[in-house]
């Protein structure tokens, strides 16, 4: 079968403690006024893709609960901020938050075929204020290569179940999900579960005293409990939910854990990825000699230490839209035009700037004519997003638009030559200084007119 050749994750800076919520320990993470689902699939899938050599990407799946568009291909967006080719086939899938597993499982069907894809998921889970979902959810990503080879851990065993149950429901216009009484959800699920794994482990030829560690998630808590009891896995065996430093983050919860329990696992040893929500899924994979190679620069942990966490719970509310509030106020930006969006595609969603052949100099936006030599038509396509900088100057802008003022304004000057103006993120204004290391990172500007307007903004190095 086929396997995880490479992956990425992403978790999002902001956190919001649990005590300002009205009390419970850890803290949720949180996607910033600038991020959601589609820009933290492309963070992480800039880490999966880093390095990555041999065929190229054929498919494309985007697993998400969140979607920014409703009637749009979100993975088209995932496509231009990767900058994979044009000949991908794209899909998102939605709905469940099994959905996550589901386009993993999809990626590798055809990865089984002989060819390539990444399968990234994302979510940003909103909860009626007062509520478990709003306390215990989380916002984050993972991005999984998949391929033949499975260098980094092999699929060896699955199994699936669906089921028409009332669990977790959000028609249209409702603003948050609702859920049933978790004992109803687990006298549904724990047969369904107990099936569903023993399926998995007969197709993979093991016993469950044979896995390491095994990944469980799922829309009923109290279902996933009942179902370890039952199975009898041993404390040992479950891995860390990541309830208390992240929360849950819908459907790339299970991807996010499996990647983390994939951040240290050795040759060898087998990992029960299982998923509760409208049925269930399980897959056992056997982790590969490939695996220290197809680690990401930043692992789940270096994602999670790297927070702040003093975002207050208005703020949070007025992020997510949920607080009535007033609005900056400053025009609303213009919607974004189709013609010239085109025409400046791999710019505004890949960063890709051009670097002139007649003198060396570095062309940010790309020019046919070099600010430096004004040699005409000289110019070959260079990729900045992964390339590190430093503030030349800023400045601080009361007046912008902004969910979050003041805008920082800074003049970047990469280490690969090239001098661009654009915002910061992520930083607190107080601490900028002349000087500071930054990082690109792909974001939403605006949204207008129902459209948002992806570009890219400078970070702290995380």
């Amino acid at each position: 079968m086929a396997g995880i050749a490479r992956y990425g994750t992403y978790v999002p800076f902001a956190r919001l403690k649990r005590t300002a919520l009205g009390g419970g320990r850890g803290e949720r993470a949180v996607a910033s006024y600038d991020e959601d689902a589609v820009s933290m699939a492309v963070e992480a899938s800039r880490e999966a893709l880093r390095g990555l050599d041999g065929d190229p990407i054929s498919t494309l799946v985007f697993a998400t609960t969140s979607a920014p568009y409703v009637e749009k291909l979100n993975a088209a967006t995932i496509q231009a901020g990767a900058d994979l080719p044009g000949s991908v086939l794209a899909l998102d899938t939605t709905g469940s938050s099994r959905a996550g597993v589901a386009a993993l499982l999809t990626g590798l069907d055809v990865a089984a075929g002989g060819r390539r894809a990444l399968v990234c998921s994302s979510d940003v889970v909103v909860g009626a204020p007062g509520g478990s979902r709003e306390s215990q959810g989380g916002d984050g990503a993972c991005a999984f290569v998949v391929d033949a080879e499975g260098g980094a851990a092999k699929l060896i065993g699955r199994a699936s179940s669906t089921e028409e149950v009332l669990d977790v429901w959000r028609s249209p216009g409702m603003p948050f999900a609702k859920q049933w009484e978790e004992r109803f959800g687990a006298d549904v699920f724990v047969p369904v579960l107990r099936d569903t794994f023993a399926r998995a482990l007969a197709d993979a030829g093991i016993a469950a005293e044979d896995l390491a560690q095994v990944v469980l998630d799922g829309t009923n808590g109290r279902a996933l409990r009942a179902f370890a009891g039952a199975a009898k896995l041993r404390p040992e065996q479950l891995a860390d939910t990541l309830g208390d430093s992240v929360g849950r983050c819908g459907a790339a919860h299970a991807g996010i854990v499996l990647a983390r329990v994939l951040d240290s696992a050795k040759p060898g040893d087998k990992i029960a990825v299982i998923v509760a929500a409208d049925g269930a899924d399980a897959m056992i994979f056997e982790v590969g000699s490939g695996v220290a190679g197809a680690r990401p620069r930043r692992a789940v942990d270096r994602w999670i230490a790297s927070k702040r966490t003093d975002l207050g719970y208005t703020t949070y509310l007025k992020w997510r839209e949920v607080l009535p509030f007033e609005p900056p106020r400053r025009p609303d930006p213009a919607s974004p035009a189709a013609p010239p969006t085109r025409r400046a595609e791999r710019w505004k969603y890949a960063f890709v700037g051009s670097r002139c052949q007649s003198c060396g100099e570095a062309n940010l936006p790309p020019q046919r004519v070099c600010v430096h030599c004004r040699s005409v038509d000289q110019m070959a396509p260079e990729a900045f997003a992964d390339a590190p900088g430093r503030i030349k100057t800023y400045t601080l802008d009361h007046l912008a638009y902004s969910l979050q003022p003041p805008v920082v304004a800074a003049v970047v000057d990469f280490e690969q030559g090239g001098r661009f103006p654009c915002q910061l993120t992520d930083v607190d204004p107080e601490k900028v200084n002349i000087g500071d290391e930054l990082e690109m990172t792909f974001r939403r500007t605006h949204t207008t007119n129902g459209v948002h307007n992806y570009f890219w903004k400078a970070r702290p190095q995380r």
